[in-house]
């Protein structure tokens, strides 16, 4: 089951890298909750803040963006939860066409609701999730 989480997670951050709001949602928890670097601080919880993302930056993105998880730790709670910890590297090209990298530490929360998992919890800390740059 470890394996499952790991997988489920390169999945959901796929989503991410695509742009593709919809496989992103169907992965998350419609009640979500996170805290990231984008809402400074705050608990969100929901899909609209993330839709912004995918909305005005992320569909909108031509380059490329590839994300490797570095050293998974997942913690298995139960037959139907469990939390992953993990390195996030991305590397992406900024406006100027050069090849950039940032890093960020990530925390998930997986529940398995009728044999599916889904996000319903991340703690996400350093960058930003999606370079802006």
């Amino acid at each position: 089951r470890k394996q499952e989480i790991i997988k489920i997670t390169e999945q959901l951050i796929e989503a991410i890298n695509n742009g593709d709001f919809d496989a992103y949602a169907k992965i998350c928890d419609p009640g979500l909750t996170s805290f990231e670097p984008e809402a400074l601080g705050n608990l969100v919880e929901g899909m609209d803040f993330h839709r912004f993302y995918f909305e005005n930056l992320l569909a909108k993105n031509n380059k490329p963006i590839h994300t490797t998880i570095l050293n998974p730790h997942v913690h298995l709670i139960g037959e139907d939860a469990a939390c992953i910890a993990y390195i996030r590297l991305t590397q992406f090209v900024d406006n100027q066409g050069r090849p950039r990298s940032s890093q960020s530490e990530e925390t998930r929360v997986w529940h398995r609701r009728e044999s599916k998992w889904q996000n319903i919890h991340f703690h996400c800390s350093g960058a930003p999730a999606a370079p802006l740059q």
